[in-house]
Formats: structure tokens, C-alpha cells, sequence
């Protein structure tokens, strides 16, 4: 099996079983955001603990690598610190997926980065559009 495929079989495994889909009932800190070119909508809720993100959960309706790719960051920044998570980045991300996913879908895979980092300045009282590099 080539590589190739086995980053699609991982991206719809991520599609079809979402990790850490849902609602946080007690977030610490909340944001939402869309792609209107495609309708891409994600949320996501994070519960922070001693500088950590020690619970998060994404929700919305979206296209497959949007979903792949929440799911997938959510994975990897649970039990992070809000400065390690802060600083995730673009290519990180678009590693994890494993594909070029070109620049028509760029903006759907890097949706949720952009969403979760709007709720970490959230929960640090910052105002993200004055900081470098949100996604």
C-alpha cells in the first residue's frame, strides 16, 4: 500500500470516528469560526488546568479534512501547555494529515488551528487580530 493512501485511509478513519467530538459543558474558554467558501463550521471548547489544556472538544459541520484535521490536533494538544498549543503550527498540522491538500483545501484543513487558537487567547485574555501567526 503506498503511503499516499494510507494518509487518505487515516484522514477518513478521522472523518468517520471523530476523537474528541462534542461539547464541553463547563468550557473555560470557547471559540467558533467558518470558511464561507465552503461552509466549513468547527467550534471548539477547552478546559485548562495549571497552564494545560486538559479536556477540548471540537463540534460543527464540515468537509472530511476539516473534521480529520480537528480531530487529529485535538489529539495532539490534549495535556499540552497553552504555550505549547499556542504555537502549533501550520506545517505540523498539515504533516499530521499527510497530504497536500492544495489551495482550495487549505483553508478547510487549517480551520480548526485557526479556531483553537482563537479560544486559547480567549482563555488568556488576548486579543488574537494584535498577535502574529494566528494560523
Amino acid at each position: 500500500m503506498a503511503a499516499e493512501d494510507i494518509y487518505r485511509e487515516n484522514i477518513l478513519d478521522h472523518y468517520k470516528h471523530p476523537r474528541n467530538k462534542g461539547k464541553i459543558a463547563q468550557a473555560d474558554a470557547e471559540a467558533q469560526d467558518s470558511n464561507p467558501l465552503c461552509g466549513d463550521e468547527i467550534s471548539i471548547g477547552i478546559r485548562v488546568e495549571n497552564k494545560k489544556i486538559v479536556d477540548l472538544k471540537f463540534d460543527g459541520s464540515a468537509c472530511a479534512i476539516c473534521i480529520a484535521a480537528a480531530s487529529m490536533l485535538t489529539e495532539e494538544v490534549k495535556g499540552k501547555g497553552l504555550e505549547e498549543a499556542k504555537g502549533f503550527s501550520k506545517e505540523r498540522l498539515l504533516s499530521l494529515l499527510g497530504i497536500d491538500p492544495g489551495p482550495v483545501r487549505l483553508k478547510c484543513a487549517l480551520l480548526p488551528l485557526k479556531v483553537l487558537k482563537l479560544a486559547i487567547y480567549r482563555h488568556l485574555g488576548k486579543n488574537p487580530e494584535k498577535e502574529d501567526g494566528l494560523v
